[in-house]
């Protein structure tokens, strides 16, 4: 046995080589640049005394291998310093698949990216068998493709067909789905491993290649049809300016029909392009903002089993169905049975679409149960209150629950805009009140805000953000102030949308601008999605005045509240938006700059005013819980990048233009450490 910093290397008594991966003060194996290189003196070593078979597994119980080493990404200084990192990847790699002997990957647990395209080199692999999507090749998801050999082996062993769906969406599928796919040759049991990977290494069938009828499409001829369809479904979803990694891979493929003696190169150069880019840079950023939510908090002693949540409107069911969902036990309250209904009968269609077996739903449908008698609150870990926006009756609630609760509870809010002040007044416990604001649609939205006052016990907090990452959310820890954070920036940019509609400017041209801008969606269509009437309520906290909400009221007034109701500022049928066309007029050239930079204006006050702690997790917070741009990387990021004294100049000639509404908070940016 000999010992490297990042591999051990032993051979048994056949003289099979087993090369374990173990990277060095990390939890996960990743493929960094010196990772790479020892692998690349082991194979020296291999070939000058030739192994039996070389079988690579991973010593870490977190998985195989994650990936690239993404932390290598942040420090490169330019293109040629990137395709150098890459061809020593795609060089070492080669050497596995050119060796003499058999090479056998042995995946148990996550093969992502690098670590699936350091499989794909060996002559065969194997795959603990686990019912959890852990095979992928996720490096679209940071603005690049597969680098490492990836998106010519990928094609050659599953075919285009398979392989397109992979690499373009950065999905990841079950070993039992890999299997199918071409991408795994046999799956194992865990503690079989060995005994089939040595098996495996004793045989000598042909290389595995692609099926004929997915090689045939490697033809130029067909290569050039198919590759334009992909083109444009892909275009259907992305905006190349925005994210160009997917329409790199769709190129690569046409121009080069993963052919070995000329597609590695051709993916070094591209990858390197693209590593460098800014989507790439600032997804990247993302990247590690979400790893900086997730970071949030400390561990604490209490244990978090039980939630009761008092509520069973939309927003109510759905935490409660989500955190069922998550493992907990959860009671769900309300009047009466007939309004907790149909929260239990749209959790059990979640339900039905997140459980893997009839046993697994079966549990998790036995842990969520109404409670009209408020019998199960008392036993409750938390009790999230979840019902409409007012704070008489929200008050008036607590003092019915709190007696009821045990001790050490803690009793939350998931109030989107009104000010913990004025809930906790009269409460016996007032610093140890929290919110939990979710967003809605619950189960698709990461973010949870965390709601603190200055006086807020550290406790309190901690279990709110305990809570959250329990869940499997991300918590934006913030300071009870008016909206918060992302309904306080969301009012900003839907303000202005409402603004834009009454000059008359066209809705869908108004939608049009934000989602080419890179948001999701539209203004107009997401406060049909969310519903008038909310937004009324929530703008009215805010401050907004009668006179400024009139056509808001008006709709709200007429049942014309949105999607809920068939009818809004759109029609909607079944569910989906039915948008007219955009009418044949003149669009104002600052259409997009009075969307986009009064949200930008807010985040920087937001920070200056530290209702965020830094102005990373105030970016992260903006992108989970708007979904503002993530090639942008925030807006603070932003800002950044396109220059503070360029925003600024550009708002005060909005603010001549169209109002003081849109005057930069001059004082805020010169604070702003861009």
């Amino acid at each position: 046995m000999s010992n490297y910093q990042h591999w051990q290397s032993e051979r048994d008594d056949s003289n099979r080589l087993w090369l374990g991966i173990d990277k060095a003060e990390s939890s996960a194996n990743v493929l960094s640049g010196p990772v790479l290189r020892e692998l690349d003196d082991l194979l020296n070593e291999a070939d000058q005394s030739p192994p039996s078979a070389l079988i690579v597994y991973s010593l870490k119980k977190s998985g195989f291998v994650m990936g690239a080493d993404i932390n290598e990404f942040t420090t490169l200084a330019n293109a040629d310093e990137a395709y150098a990192l890459v061809r020593l990847g795609q060089q070492v790699l080669d050497r596995l698949e050119s060796a003499r002997y058999p090479t056998v990957a042995a995946m148990d647990g996550m093969a992502l990216g690098g670590g699936l395209e350091l499989a794909m080199a060996c002559h065969y692999r194997i795959a603990v068998d686990v019912q959890k999507p852990v095979i992928g090749l996720p490096e679209v998801q940071l603005g690049i493709h597969p680098g490492f050999g990836g998106t010519v082996r990928a094609v050659q062993l599953a075919g285009v067909a398979a392989a397109m769906p992979l690499m373009l969406t950065g999905i990841s599928v079950t070993p039992g789905k890999a299997l199918k796919l071409g991408l795994v040759d046999q799956l194992c049991e865990r503690d079989q491993w060995r005994a089939q990977a040595i098996a495996m290494a004793e045989q000598r069938p042909p290389r595995r290649k692609a099926p004929l009828g997915a090689r045939l499409m490697n033809l130029p001829i067909v290569r050039g049809i198919v590759a334009k369809k992909i083109e444009a479904q892909t275009r259907a979803k992305a905006n190349p300016d925005h994210y160009p990694a997917p329409f790199a891979i769709i190129d690569l493929w046409r121009q080069h029909g993963a052919s070995a003696s000329s597609g590695y190169e051709a993916e070094a150069r591209s990858i390197a392009t693209l590593m460098v880019g800014g989507t790439a840079q600032n997804l990247v950023r993302v990247f590690f903002l979400r790893n900086g939510l997730k970071g949030q908090g400390k561990k604490i002693d209490a244990t978090i089993q039980r939630v009761h949540v008092v509520g069973a409107g939309v927003m109510g069911g759905d935490i409660a169905a989500w955190c069922a969902l998550k493992g907990l036990q959860v009671s769900l309250q309300d009047r009466e049975l007939k309004y907790i209904t149909p929260a239990l009968q749209r959790a059990e269609k979640l339900f039905v679409k997140k459980s893997r077996t009839p046993e697994l739903l079966a549990a998790t449908n036995a842990r969520l149960r109404a409670d009209v008698a408020v019998d199960d609150g008392a036993d409750a870990d938390v009790v999230i209150e979840a019902i409409y926006e007012n704070a008489d009756a929200k008050l008036a609630l607590y003092q019915s629950l709190l007696p009821k609760m045990k001790s050490g509870a803690i009793l939350a809010t998931n109030t989107s805009s009104i000010k913990l002040e004025t809930l906790r007044e009269g409460l016996r416990e007032p610093n140890r009140f929290i919110g939990v604001h979710f967003f809605n649609p619950v189960a698709y939205l990461d973010l949870v805000e965390v709601v603190r006052t200055p006086d807020t016990e550290q406790s309190a907090v901690d279990f709110g953000v305990a809570f959250v990452k329990k869940i499997g959310k991300l918590p934006l820890v913030c300071l009870s102030s008016p909206g918060f954070v992302v309904n306080r920036i969301l009012a900003a940019y839907m303000g202005e949308a409402f603004r834009l509609a009454a000059e008359g400017v066209s809705l869908p041209a108004i939608d049009d601008a934000a989602t080419n801008f890179g948001m999701p969606m539209g203004p107009i269509e997401l406060a049909d999605t969310v519903g008038l009437d909310i937004g009324l309520s929530v703008a009215r906290i805010l401050g907004g005045s009668d006179d400024e909400l009139r056509t808001l009221i008006d709709m709200v007034d007429a049942g014309t509240v949105g999607r809920k109701s068939g009818q809004g500022f759109y029609r909607w049928e079944n569910g989906k938006v039915v948008k007219p066309e955009a009418a044949n007029t003149a669009i104002p050239a600052d259409l997009t700059d009075r969307l986009i930079l009064p949200m930008v204006n807010e985040a920087v006050k937001c920070l200056d005013e530290g209702v965020v702690e830094s102005a990373d997790l105030l970016d992260g917070g903006v992108i989970f819980g708007t979904g503002f741009a993530p090639f942008n990387g925030g807006p603070l990021q932003y800002a950044r990048q396109r220059g503070v004294a360029e925003i600024i100049e550009t708002m005060q000639a909005l603010a001549r233009s169209h109002g003081e509404h849109l005057a930069p908070a001059v004082e805020a940016w010169s604070r702003f450490e861009a």
